[in-house]
């Protein structure tokens, strides 16, 4: 078996010897917490990768349901899950988050978690805040990045796993099932090394969205039908509405392959490629709950009575039907030294491609049940885009690993292009080719960055790190084409230059604990769509905003760390101050002569809280495991000069997705060598989805609500190579909302077979 690689700590200090982006020793001068791979397998009902961060203070990733891979957003401690951008994710130093947008409806840009898989994961590491020069604006949030493992011998693994969560909502009561199935294998001979990891997952997810109509919308009769099986209601605002059917249910089923190959050219230099592919076939489908009244007969279509009042006619919008084909691949190639003296270097290159993205789907027109084999619908294909990274990094060390100075450098190129086609077809939208254009949305961003980092250990006890980055970014061959509008823009190209500095120090108050203040400063550029694709169409204007400006954040934190013989207690004061912050928001634009909602720059929004963490070993009684967190923000809309105050103002509240208050706890006991038994809770207070709080009802579709879970987990090591495992997830069945339900009680068993 590979050892497991965790991160090297001195108090207060992190030292990730491998794994990080620049995949050198760097001292990391902020808060930092990782898990091991064992640690996942053992206390953690984890079928996706993103499950290994279900625990980790402040963190959230919105996971709708199992192979969830369009909306999975993570949110930190002042970022909330409709802000992806604010976050970055790598797998091996790869980048896995989507920098080509940030939103959550229409076109997603979730980081790409399907290119790593449980089994593969040795370690993840989490930094929070923006406080090394070495990564971009991006990680203003936090920082992700799962180390996969590579083995020293021959090692092989299979795992079988299955997942089932009853669901109870409005008309719907049915059970969703999923299937998993893995296997890995690897060796090293003399200097060659090689990991193989395969894995295949078929899921079906409960209903995320709903059809519904307005009850004040209902007029007088004229020739609608009389229906049962609606639902009673009330939306985010406390309006009444009816519930009419389910909008989005998936089942999909994804492949995922995964090889690494090490070269060691020599004992301090060594070669590694990557390549992982992703596959994903899916099909959402929608059910009506409606009934004729008369007849029982499903209803489908038509103006609907329902209580006597008549409301707007079924389409294939409030059933919307879609099928997606996806084959995503992601390539890695990196020449590293490792000498540990005074200088180590590495060359790394990664490229991300959306070989194939076709998502088909019925239109307005295309009812159902005649829906579900033809119709008119749109192709949207995404074919072309995609991104690639170039780093140059280098550690210097004039006086050796602890010496007093060592500096971290670099330049990176990191590019981004969308290329996504919307085209109409009039027969077949489950088979027929590309019709006519319906739009085109497409672009490029290109960041080139130099940094550089100095970590001083200025005298006894004090450590000092003082950084700088400097971003040269272009956004270039941006087009937005809408062809029912006859609009055909091309849009100017810009360019823009940022400095952040970054700057921590630290003070070892005892031989136990630490004291350390950081600071610093990230600029997230607008993304390719929110630039070219986040659009309104008003009054036959299409209305776009290319110009917007970059969000520009500083943040603070100061920490007190105390280390136990087998604990770890940690104290963070945390604070943001960003402006100009990229939300969807209403605006009045003097051209169109009205309020549209856009993508558009939020004046400031400051961000204060607490935080505090808790790892423990042999709490109380020998093999008891204990981890804990508990999180305090207080995140305010401060200025917004733009936005219409339609149902209320937006100064003075509360940042969009995130909550005052956030709590996780996870409690293992080691009962016996093969009996290992684990049970955890998560917390979430109320919050928003919207700029002006005007969602005040969270318990429903489109709501964002409070929820409170407990999992369970029970793992059984039968033999040297035989693991079988049964937990379940929400075992109090919490029923909560993130704009689409979270799932129910799901209950998980799996069976996995080791060879090393």
């Amino acid at each position: 078996m590979a050892q497991e690689q965790q991160a090297s700590k001195e108090v207060g200090v992190v030292t990730i010897q491998s794994g990080r982006p620049s995949s050198l020793p760097t001292n990391i001068p902020t808060t930092m917490e990782s898990i091991k791979g064992s640690e996942v397998q053992d206390k953690i009902n984890a079928t996706d990768s993103e499950d290994a961060l279900k625990y980790f203070p402040s963190l959230l990733v919105r996971k709708r349901y199992e192979g969830d891979y369009n909306h999975a957003m993570l949110s930190s401690r002042a970022s909330g899950t409709g802000n992806p951008a604010r976050s970055a994710v790598y797998a091996d130093g790869i980048l896995l988050s989507n920098y080509l947008g940030n939103s959550v409806s229409g076109l997603s840009f979730p980081p790409r978690w399907g290119m790593v898989t449980p089994e593969e994961i040795e370690r993840v590491d989490v930094m929070y805040g923006p406080f090394s020069a070495a990564y971009p604006g991006n990680s203003v949030g936090a920082v992700v990045d799962y180390v996969t493992r590579m083995p020293s011998r021959f090692e092989a693994h299979v795992k079988v796993g299955f997942s089932d969560q009853g669901f109870q909502l409005y008309n719907t009561d049915a059970r969703y099932k999923a299937w998993q199935s893995s296997a890995s294998m690897g060796n090293k001979n003399g200097d060659w090394s090689w990991f193989i990891n395969l894995n295949h997952t078929n899921s079906v997810g409960q209903p995320l969205t709903f059809a519904t109509r307005t009850v004040s919308t209902g007029t007088t009769p004229t020739n609608g039908v009389r229906v049962n099986g609606w639902v009673a209601d009330q939306n985010t605002a406390n309006a009444d509405i009816y519930v009419i059917g389910t909008g989005t249910q998936y089942s999909t089923q994804q492949d995922h392959a995964k090889i690494k190959v090490a070269y060691d050219l020599s004992s301090t230099l060594r070669a590694t490629y990557t390549l992982g592919t992703w596959q994903n076939s899916s099909e959402g489908r929608p059910a009506s709950y409606l009934t004729h009244a008369a007849t029982g007969a499903p209803v489908t279509s038509g103006p609907i009575v329902i209580n006597g009042k008549q409301y707007a006619a079924l389409s294939g919008s409030d059933f919307a039907l879609t099928n997606e084909s996806i084959t995503h691949y992601m390539h890695g190639l990196s020449l590293k030294s490792n000498t540990k003296g005074e200088l180590d270097w590495e060359i790394a290159g990664s490229k991300y491609d959306y070989s194939k993205d076709q998502k088909r789907q019925n239109a307005a027109s295309a009812l159902l049940p005649a829906a579900l084999t033809g119709g008119a619908g749109t192709l949207a294909d995404g074919a072309g885009t995609g991104w690639n990274n170039l780093a140059l990094r280098g550690t210097w060390r004039p006086y050796g690993v602890k010496g007093a100075h060592v500096v971290d450098f670099g330049y990176q190129a990191d590019n981004y292009t969308l290329d996504y086609l919307t085209s109409n077809i009039a027969g077949n939208w489950t088979t027929d080719v590309a019709g006519p254009k319906a739009s085109f949305v497409g672009g490029q961003t290109q960041t080139q960055s130099i940094y550089a980092q100095d970590t001083w250990r200025m005298a006894p006890g004090w450590m000092s790190v003082l950084g700088v980055r400097s971003e040269t970014w272009r956004a270039s061959k941006g087009t937005t084409q809408i062809a029912a509008n006859g609009f055909n823009q091309v849009w100017a190209d810009r360019e823009a230059h940022h400095v952040s500095p970054k700057a921590a120090l630290s003070y070892q108050l005892t031989a136990d604990s630490v004291i350390k203040a950081s600071a610093g400063r990230a600029i997230r550029m607008p993304t390719v769509f929110e630039l070219y694709g986040a659009t309104s169409t008003t009054n036959t204007r299409y209305i776009n905003d290319p110009s917007l400006k970059p969000e520009r954040s500083v943040t603070n934190e100061l920490s007190y760390e105390k280390e136990g013989s087998k604990s770890n207690w940690r104290l963070t004061y945390f604070q943001e101050s960003t402006h100009d912050s990229l939300f969807s928001q209403s605006i009045f634009d003097p051209l169109a002569n009205a309020s549209i909602s856009r993508v558009q720059n939020v004046g400031r929004i400051a961000t204060q809280g607490l935080e505090t963490a808790l790892n423990a070993q042999d709490l109380i009684v020998s093999g008891l495991e204990v981890s804990a967190s508990l999180t305090y923000a207080d995140s305010i809309i401060k200025e917004n000069a733009g936005f219409v105050a339609v149902a209320g103002d937006t100064l003075g509240k509360q940042q969009p997705n995130i909550p005052r208050w956030r709590a996780t706890a996870l409690a293992t006991y080691r009962m016996t060598p093969a009996w290992t038994g684990t049970l955890a809770a998560r917390y979430s207070g109320p919050q928003f989805r919207t700029l002006n709080n005007a969602d005040v009802n969270g318990f429903t579709y489109m709501g964002v609500s409070k929820f409170f879970t407990v999992d369970a987990r029970v793992r059984y090591k039968y033999d040297a190579q035989t693991t079988v495992a049964l937990g379940v997830d929400n075992l109090n069945n919490d029923k909560y909302w993130n704009f689409h339900p979270y799932p129910q009680r799901t209950v998980h068993a799996e069976i996995k077979y080791d060879i090393q």
